[in-house]
């Protein structure tokens, strides 16, 4: 299978949280011989107290010395990627609000992911997503792997990926997910679990819940078979299995039962409204899960 990443984007503040994806980011372009490329970005909207409210030489001292800051962070990443990295590594420091940075940066660059912790300096707390990783997955246009705390690595070429789980509602815009899935797959010679979840609980009172069970469950054997085949195409071991209840809960219940390292999955299918918003589904799982989520724009058909 030809290889999708070929170039990875860090955005790193310099806080804890986004040293965490910052690890992880390195650890992957160095497995997979990625070029990678580390980003700041400088929002003076964001001092305290606020610009505007100082002298203009006392503005231009506190510009500076956040554009110090940045460039520090910038730094440590280097500084780990640079004895592990075989491809190039491009740094940039921007005066812009971090996530119109990270997003346009990916798009003039041809990113083709993006690795980030979910806890930077703007956190409220550890159940939330940090405000900058939460929009730039409403916003990105290329696949965005999110790194809670918990998925910390202490050193490049600690991550495992043995199993993967692909979520899958046998949507027809999920192409992309299945296709970077299969890729991660076969890069690590992993194992992927696919999983199909049926859902009635909005149906409940409903007289025909019996068979509405009985037709979601047959488009989960469809959805998982479509699965099963492309990774046989692809010499990739799999694993298909449905399970019973709301999504996200079944996705979270499986995950910690089969000791899943990733989950790649869309970032909306049949419930997805706009564009820009993430399903809840996918949505529900970021802001919960304890290991990295890879979540990829659904192809727009």
């Amino acid at each position: 299978m030809s290889q999708p990443i070929r170039s990875i984007l860090v955005p790193t503040d310099g806080s804890e949280g986004a040293e965490i994806g910052a690890r992880r980011g390195v650890d992957l372009a160095a497995s997979i011989g990625a070029d990678l490329h580390v980003l700041s970005a400088v929002d003076i909207r964001e001092t305290e107290p606020p610009l505007s409210n100082l002298s203009a030489d006392d503005k231009l001292e506190q510009e500076q010395l956040l554009e110090e800051q940045a460039e520090r962070a910038v730094d440590t990443v280097v500084r780990l990627a640079r004895s592990h990295i075989s491809g190039r590594i491009t740094t940039t420091v921007e005066q812009r609000t971090p996530v119109r940075a990270i997003t346009d940066y990916a798009d003039t660059h041809d990113i083709d992911l993006i690795v980030m912790g979910t806890h930077g300096r703007s956190d409220l707390e550890q159940v939330l997503l940090g405000s900058v990783a939460e929009k730039t997955l409403r916003t990105s246009s290329v696949p965005v792997v999110t790194v809670p705390p918990s998925a910390d690595i202490e050193e490049v070429g600690e991550a495992v990926y043995d199993d993967i789980l692909l979520p899958t509602d046998g949507s027809e815009g999920s192409e992309a997910a299945v296709e970077l899935a299969l890729a991660w797959a076969d890069v690590y010679d992993a194992t992927l679990h696919t999983l199909y979840s049926v859902d009635t609980s909005r149906f409940a009172g409903v007289d025909e819940r019996s068979q509405i069970h009985d037709a979601l469950e047959e488009t989960g054997r469809e959805a998982l078979e479509t699965v099963r085949e492309r990774a046989r195409e692809s010499g990739v071991s799999v694993a298909g299995n449905i399970g019973n209840g709301p999504a996200a809960r079944v996705i979270r219940s499986y995950s910690e039962e089969h000791d899943i390292d990733m989950v790649v999955m869309g970032t909306h299918g049949r419930s997805g409204v706009k564009r820009y918003l993430i399903g809840s589904v996918t949505e529900t799982v970021v802001r919960t899960a304890d290991i990295p989520i890879c979540c990829v724009p659904m192809e727009e058909l």
